[in-house]
């Protein structure tokens, strides 16, 4: 088995791409070992010393470390990775959800008036600005929209990377503004 990896916008974050499937079920994030319970990959993952974030995409995982240097960390990480793999373990553990999309789901706020324009938000975001964010290693989901202010939620890399907050302003932003007429910011969550 072959895991390439490639560096992310985020110098804290590294993409691991194991040439197959990760993920079908839809993007999931573990911020920590706690959270990592449900997935036996992500907790021998968290058992690197250093390793503060795992993410999975539908074909790669990124990992975001506190400190240390990739050098020392990667062949850790890489064996974890192909450990997994060769031992045909499942990614969940029984029972857990397949993704993370129920939960983002569950925490949307907006206004049942702007429907027509969150469902405008929501397509330009999954059609324009996800693939781009998911070939830089993360993710990014709608929150809310309350006063013409987009909230969206960044993952994986993009989670505290240095670049987001102008990714955000000048990227999402302009985008969605030159779309969607009613926005006028958009912020993180």
């Amino acid at each position: 088995m072959f895991i390439q990896t490639e560096a992310t916008p985020n110098p804290a974050t590294l993409k691991f791409i194991p040439g197959r499937v990760v993920t079908d079920g839809g993007p999931m994030e573990f911020s920590s070992p706690e959270a990592a319970t449900r997935s036996p990959l992500a907790e021998k993952l968290f058992e690197v010393p250093g390793i503060t974030g795992v993410f999975y995409g539908s074909d790669f995982i990124t990992v975001t470390k506190a400190g240390g240097e990739w050098q020392q960390l990667k062949p850790a990480i890489l064996g974890a990775i192909m450990e997994h793999y060769m031992s045909g373990a499942p990614l969940l553990a029984d029972g857990a959800a397949p993704s993370d999309s129920d939960l983002d789901d569950a925490g949307e706020f907006f206004d049942e008036a702007d429907a027509e324009t969150v469902d405008m938000i929501k397509d330009l975001i999954e059609t324009r600005v996800r693939p781009a964010v998911a070939n830089d290693g993360g993710d990014i989901t709608f929150r809310g929209f309350k006063d013409g202010i987009v909230y969206l939620n960044m993952k994986g890399a993009c989670s505290g990377c240095p670049s987001s907050t102008a990714t955000l302003q000048h990227g999402i932003q302009n985008l969605l503004k030159h779309f969607v007429p009613d926005v006028v910011e958009v912020r993180p969550m």
